[in-house]
């Protein structure tokens, strides 16, 4: 049991932490005509797949260079989610060694045969396509399965009524030109012992809803009433995202289009609709026979902008005439409906702040790429994060000393507690708001000439400028950044509460996807660095709080 810290030491956090615990989750519990409000996971969720067992839905999203990866939660709702643990939590199943920023685990499916769990993904950059397996969602997950011989991205698994199991994945054929972003849709039957392909392929799609479609992606496979139905994503990832679907009365097709295809765009609506870029959808069946849809989406501020990545987003569908049907009478996705026909259920919180009380960090919490060596810890300094200074660099594909969470609100307010002095010119310490390794900001404390002093730095397309300064005395140095839509302000303290701005009305656009293109959203975290020199020195911080509106 570690000492508890005084409300002194602790400052703002605490007062904080003691008086109002938030949760990261809504928590209203359904009543009859109560609605939930989308996205039901804000911040960098993308690609979403669910599954239902019974009454328990489990959820996973695309993590892309972060580890661990692929998060998985569990919801009784649909609105409310608990994560549970993440499917790559070991080094010997994510191989993310410097992997390109949004390299890495591209677009997962999660599935549920026979009491096993499987996830199937693709690795990009490196190996390829996996599947990895659990009977306990929560895990652990065994080591990936390789499948051979399977190109493309964003498979899934398909089991039919006679519990043969089917690979589904996109490839770029021979015919099509080189420069075309065209792709079809294979299926091919996978055994499950030997976790190999085998019999016969077949192109089950060689044509998306529109003529030569581009990306035709995320191929989801169901049987509905004896119908085999193929629900794909075209059109890529940006404001031309779609939904569309196919249906055949045998397996391997051929597959007709639904001539109201795309069931789900919002590339029509124009760039002032509060959600776009909705794209890439599973869906599934409650218990109480109604169907809903996961997605994702985008919620753009100051312009066509998102920080916040690709969110999760959840919306009805009802079958008429044999075809399903994306909220009916809106045919878009709604940032207030109706909640799920499903029992009142709560999910844990978590406060606003983390102490740092533990043993292990939370789910919430991710580092860069694989990490191959220790470098940070929870009982060195029991109460403490404390990251150690490595050569590594947060500029670089590498696995530098950060830990980070995701933005999830446009409106948001993040400090931190850091203990640490630099030794020399080289070392550096502080929080970063991280879109990736070119497009940042930094409040770093590190030496000057004179004095230690604490530095705000802009990175935008690999270019560093700096915004502010501020002389340092103290060992403890408190540090803050609020925004308000795209206007970002930083202030730091060395005594609690008595805030200094750094620099105000700082424009965040650098940290929009728009900007720095890639598939992830902006993080938020603790780094330290010795920028490439030997350093035995270490930062240890106390507390780290997230708090959005």
């Amino acid at each position: 049991m570690t000492t508890p810290k005084t409300l002194k030491t602790l400052g703002i956090c605490t007062l904080f932490c003691l008086l109002n615990a938030t949760p990261l989750v809504a928590q209203n519990l359904p009543t009859k005509g109560a609605t939930f409000r989308n996205p039901i996971l804000p911040g960098f969720y993308p690609d979403p797949s669910i599954c239902r067992v019974n009454e328990d839905y489990y959820l996973i999203t695309s993590t892309f260079e972060y580890f661990p990866g692929i998060p998985i939660f569990h919801s009784r709702d649909l609105v409310h989610w608990n994560q549970i643990g993440h499917v790559l939590e070991r080094a010997s199943q994510l191989e993310l060694d410097s992997i390109r920023p949004s390299g890495g685990v591209y677009a997962p499916t999660v599935r549920y045969h026979n009491g096993t769990f499987y996830v199937i993904n693709t690795l990009v950059g490196k190996r390829g396509n996996f599947v990895v397996t659990a009977t306990n969602p929560a895990g652990p997950w065994s080591d990936p399965h390789w499948i051979e011989n399977a190109p493309g991205i964003d498979p899934s698994l398909f089991f039919d009524d006679d519990g043969r199991a089917y690979y589904t994945g996109n490839i770029r054929l021979d015919t099509i030109p080189k420069d075309s972003k065209f792709r079809s849709i294979w299926l091919q039957e996978l055994d499950l012992k030997s976790m190999k392909l085998i019999g016969d392929r077949s192109i089950i799609l060689n044509e998306g809803a529109l003529h030569g479609a581009n990306n035709a992606e995320a191929p989801h496979l169901y049987k509905v009433q004896g119908m085999y139905y193929l629900m794909i994503a075209e059109g890529g990832t940006g404001d031309n995202h779609a939904v569309t679907i196919f249906r055949s009365k045998n397996l391997r097709g051929p597959y007709e289009g639904n001539k109201k295809n795309p069931i789900l765009t919002h590339r029509h609506l124009g760039s002032e609709y509060p959600i776009a870029c909705t794209g890439h959808a599973d869906i599934v069946e409650t218990q109480n026979g109604e169907w809903w849809m996961v997605l994702l989406g985008v919620r753009p501020y100051g312009g066509f902008h998102y920080n916040l990545g690709r969110e999760t987003f959840l919306a009805s569908v009802v079958w008429q005439d044999g075809w399903p049907v994306v909220n009916p009478g809106h045919g878009k996705v709604l940032e207030e409906s109706v909640v799920p026909n499903l029992p009142p259920w709560r999910c844990p919180s978590t406060p606003a702040c983390d102490n740092f009380d533990g043993n292990v960090l939370g789910f919430s919490w991710n580092v860069l790429r694989t990490p191959r060596e220790s470098f940070y810890g929870l009982t060195d300094r029991p109460g403490f994060l404390r990251l150690k200074l490595r050569k590594e660099m947060i500029t670089k594909w590498e696995n530098p000393s950060f830990v980070g969470r995701r933005q999830q609100h446009i409106n948001f307010s993040a400090s931190t507690a850091m203990e640490f002095v630099p030794k020399n010119e080289h070392e550096s310490a502080g929080l970063v708001l991280l879109q990736n390794s070119d497009f940042q900001f930094r409040v770093e404390v590190l030496r000057s000439v004179k004095d230690n002093l604490v530095r705000l730095t802009k990175r935008h397309a690999g270019k560093e400028e700096t915004l502010a300064e501020l002389p340092v005395a103290t060992k403890r140095v408190y540090m803050k950044v609020e925004a308000i839509g795209q206007d970002y302000n930083f202030y730091v303290a060395s005594v609690a509460g008595e805030w200094k701005v750094l620099r105000e009305h700082v424009d965040g656009r650098t940290l929009s996807r728009t900007n720095a293109g890639g598939f992830v959203g902006t993080y938020i975290g603790m780094y330290a660095s010795s920028n490439g020199a030997a350093s035995k020195n270490v930062a240890d911080f106390d507390w780290f709080e997230y708090k959005g509106e």
